[in-house]
């Protein structure tokens, strides 16, 4: 018998040779301290354990032979029989005899056991019975046929050999000691992630080193400038000596002689230094990347791992829930590193359970709907990348979005005011949330509120997300994706106050600058409107517990007041907009945990050393979205560009008073400073006597109309690049066309005029 699978048969060798090795060593240990029940106890385990996989691979050989040397064990432990010379022999005849039927279900090639006879003198050894005894042994004379065969056959042959004191020797006893090797070895995986940490270590130090390289070169750059000066400064030193006597010149001209000499010699130092430097930053790449590969690739494991726990298990719950099933199970052939199965069992579990239970329809309600009695659930896995994506989808129900909004209330999870603010992609999120289910009645795989948000935690904790997508009566999809490179971080650096603070980049979804008029105040948070959709921004610096800074330089007060670098962080359908200082860099970074006696700090997951030698804090972005949805602002962005006195000015031309105050207020709440003109000839006047960033205009006017004053205004220089834009009534295609000749560079009718369009083409054109 021979075991099928590859994998299984490659699995089942090294395990069985470990649990073979174990119980002889424990054998020998018992064999001199019988009275060690802790090695006992330890024996029983391992003994357990080898039968376990034995039965599950079909090798009954060794599960029987296991299972009687266990009931010899048990016994002794139960102090129905003692230890005896004749039953170690026996339990080490049996352990041989497992040996050989393991070596076959591994190799193929015939183990030579009679395990009938095995089996019977562990039983007539171990026995208490003298008639039990007496029976097999009637029984052994009586089948002579199978009780005459070897137990286990010699695997050493040997030859007719006769040394002078009369002994034989095996031939090829010597030669397969010398061939042996082991094949295999075990490792702790303690020592394996231990091992792993230092490769991260390694990779971060492979930037320290870099960040060296640059500094030497900036060095070298200082000695190239001051080289130069000392080469223009020659010729000065030339018209010198022509008006000092030699005496007087002498020990500046050896001064300078020397300084050139060491110059020099400090370039070739330099030199050979950034030379060096350069080879050993190469080579150590080299070395460090084929280190984290080797070591990566010793702790990838197939998605099968998991994924075959969870067949048995789904027709299971399916059965007890009188639910037909079938589960797809694709990818499972994709390496993941072994903490992402370990973190990922309970998650998919939970989530195949709810899809059974809440997501799937009985057979009945399936034919009524017009899909097939069995329900199909797909597991999938794929690599894209560095990063892992498993999914798990159904074809059930979809998501219940009035009843989620429905056990949110009766939770106290949100209240009516916040569901009716909420999007359905935020609503769909409540499922992640502590102590949420649909479930009124608590049964033996749901109601407890326990949930999804178990789920979500594990995820993040592998600093990963996941999604919910579904579709109402056609079925549900969940989608976990995580990072398969666990031993370094990726990182965005950014800075707040001067200090330096790291961002996981998985959870960025974007960077940009974004000018304070695209933000306003929505129900008292600050947002802004991010591909169509409004998201929340706030300052780092808030959510930290820090003051945010208001610029002091006149230049720094210029850039706070036209851009302000924003990161966009996403975790599965929500989205922020953190503002910081400034964004320095992107890094690989091994984070250190926080030390047991800080226990927990609300945002932080970490910390690191940059090249540089600083000490940076490590972010934990699903904790800043918590606090962003509690954190005060101390001031907002409005407030600071006040405080920069650096408001952006407009000129308003508009007759109408009713129109000139409705939009004199738009442009201001927006932030910009108005200076109001009643006609074009008003405005003109007011044009020359102070400067402006943008005009809005009104066409039909006393005086001087709109057309003729944006055409006035464009003869003149220092006006051409100026923004005008029209604001009007006059709304056909002749009176557009007749802007654009005039020189607007934008024609917004009054008929459908929105503030949100009028500030836009404001921040577009300025």
């Amino acid at each position: 018998m021979i075991i099928e699978d590859e994998e299984l048969r490659s699995l089942y060798k090294a395990a069985s040779a470990e649990h073979i090795q174990k119980i002889e060593a424990g054998l020998l240990h018992l064999e001199k301290y019988p009275h060690d029940f802790a090695k006992l106890e330890a024996l029983l385990r391992e003994t357990h354990s080898l039968k376990g996989d034995s039965r599950m691979l079909g090798v009954k050989d060794v599960e029987t032979l296991t299972h009687q040397m266990e009931e010899i064990l048990a016994s002794v432990k139960r102090n129905e029989r003692i230890f005896t010379p004749e039953l170690f022999d026996s339990l080490y005849q049996a352990l041989d005899a497992v040996r050989k039927i393991a070596q076959e279900a591994v190799t193929g090639q015939p183990a030579g056991v009679s395990v009938f006879h095995v089996l019977a003198q562990l039983m007539m050894v171990s026995s208490t019975d003298d008639t039990w005894s007496e029976i097999l042994e009637t029984a052994a004379e009586s089948e002579v046929s199978v009780f005459s065969q070897p137990i286990v056959e010699q695997s050493l042959v040997f030859n007719d050999t006769v040394h002078l004191n009369g002994s034989h020797e095996p031939a090829d006893a010597v030669t397969e000691i010398d061939d042996y090797q082991i094949d295999t070895i075990r490792v702790e995986s303690q020592r394996l992630d231990k091992l792993f940490t230092q490769v991260g270590e390694l990779v971060a130090s492979k930037g320290q080193i870099a960040n060296q390289k640059d500094e030497i070169d900036q060095i070298i750059a200082l000695w190239e400038e001051w080289n130069r000066e000392v080469s223009a400064s020659r010729q000065i030193f030339t018209n010198l000596e022509r008006h000092w006597s030699a005496n007087e010149i002498q020990p500046l001209k050896n001064f300078y002689r020397q300084v050139e000499n060491r110059l020099k010699d400090l370039g070739v130092h330099l030199n050979q230094l950034r030379n060096k430097t350069n080879e050993c930053t190469t080579r150590l790449e080299i070395v460090a990347n084929e280190l984290e590969s080797g070591v990566t690739s010793l702790r990838l494991l197939p998605l099968s791992t998991i994924f075959n726990l969870f067949p048995r298990t789904v027709r299971d719950l399916a059965k007890q829930q009188g639910k037909e099933v079938n589960l797809q199970i694709e990818g499972g052939e994709t390496s993941v590193d072994k903490r992402i199965l370990e973190e990922m069992k309970d998650p998919l579990m939970h989530i195949l359970s709810n899809a059974i239970d809440h997501g799937v329809e009985t057979p009945e309600e399936r034919q009524q709907l017009g899909k097939s009695p069995t329900a199909t659930i797909s597991l999938r896995g794929y690599q894209t990348g560095n990063t892992i994506t498993i999914e798990v989808s159904d074809d059930g129900r979809g998501l219940d979005i009035e009843a989620i909004k429905r056990s949110a209330l009766r939770r106290g999870i949100r209240s009516q005011a916040e569901l009716l603010r909420m999007s359905t992609a935020e609503i769909q999120t409540l499922i992640f949330a502590p102590g949420f289910s649909t479930r009124k009645a608590v049964t033996e795989i749901s109601g407890r509120g326990v949930g999804l948000d178990v789920v979500r935690a594990n995820v993040e904790r592998l600093k990963g997300t996941i999604q919910v997508e579904f579709t109402p009566g056609q079925g549900c999809l969940f989608r976990i994706t995580v990072n398969n490179i666990l031993a370094t971080t990726q990182v965005l650096i950014v800075q707040v106050n001067e200090h330096p603070y790291a961002i996981p980049i998985g959870f960025v979804e974007t960077m940009l600058l974004v000018s304070p008029q695209e933000i306003f105040t929505d129900e008292g948070s600050q947002t802004f409107s991010f591909q169509g959709q409004s998201v929340s921004v706030v300052w780092l610096a808030d959510l930290l517990g820090l003051p945010v800074k208001v610029p002091t330089s006149t230049q720094a007060l210029n850039t706070a007041a036209k851009t302000i670098p924003c990161m966009i962080l996403q975790i599965g359908s929500e989205r922020l907009g953190l503002l910081v200082n400034t964004v320095l860099e992107q890094q690989d970074i091994v984070v250190k945990p926080q030390s047991k006696l800080l226990k927990r700090i609300r945002n932080v997951s970490g910390a690191t050393i940059l090249g540089t030698g600083k000490v940076c804090t490590v972010l934990n972005p699903p904790d800043l979205f918590k606090s962003a949805k509690k954190t005060v602002v101390s001031i907002t962005v409005r407030e600071l560009t006040e405080k920069a006195q650096l408001k952006q000015k407009i000129l308003l031309i508009e007759d109408s008073i009713p129109i000139r105050t409705q939009m004199r207020r738009i442009l201001e709440s927006a932030g910009y400073e108005v200076t109001a003109a009643v006609d074009g000839q008003d405005g003109l006047d007011k044009l020359k006597a102070d400067k402006f960033d943008a005009i809005v205009s009104d066409i039909q006017m006393p005086n001087l109309d709109g057309l003729k004053f944006t055409a006035k205004i464009r003869q003149i220089p220092e006006y051409r690049k100026l923004p005008v834009i029209l604001v009007t009534t006059l709304a056909s295609e002749e009176d557009k066309r007749l802007g654009a000749e005039a020189g607007a560079d934008a024609y917004i009718t009054k008929s459908d005029f929105e503030q949100g369009v009028l500030l836009d083409t404001l921040r577009r054109l300025m």
